[in-house]
């Protein structure tokens, strides 16, 4: 597989009162994916359900991640989730719990090397062509 990375994308997501890190997750996966239309999957004649998505997710406690939850997000694509220490919690002045910060980086990769039975529609080339390129 040529898997080439495409688009990174970058959020920020908390959770200001729950205490609850897949929610702080969620909303950093959000943050990074709701201000974006990513339209190149037709550009390179894949479907969008091709895309090969990375998301790595910065907590203090990844532990305590639902990692199902956060790929749940994702419209569509191939999502895979990684965990990481990260993000911040906020001690409350009272004492009561933290305000937890996540932070989330999403690749956007496509396998370049094509094949028809991908599905994809999209086609390797074949060794005529390739040979008449070079």
């Amino acid at each position: 597989m040529a898997k080439t990375r495409m688009a990174l994308e970058m959020g920020m997501g908390s959770s200001l009162r729950s205490g609850d890190y897949t929610r702080a997750a969620i909303r950093a996966v959000e943050d990074a994916l709701w201000r974006n239309s990513i339209s190149f999957a037709e550009a390179f004649g894949f479907d969008k359900s091709d895309m090969l998505i990375d998301i790595s997710i910065g907590v203090q406690k990844p532990d305590l991640v639902d990692r199902d939850a956060v790929k749940a997000v994702l419209p569509y694509g191939n999502g895979e989730v990684k965990l990481l220490e990260g993000g911040l919690d906020i001690e409350k002045p009272d004492g009561s719990g933290v305000t937890i910060m996540a932070n989330a980086a999403i690749i956007v990769s496509f396998d370049m090397e094509r094949v028809e039975a991908s599905g994809s529609g999209a086609t390797k080339p074949d060794a005529q062509t390739q040979g008449a390129e070079k």
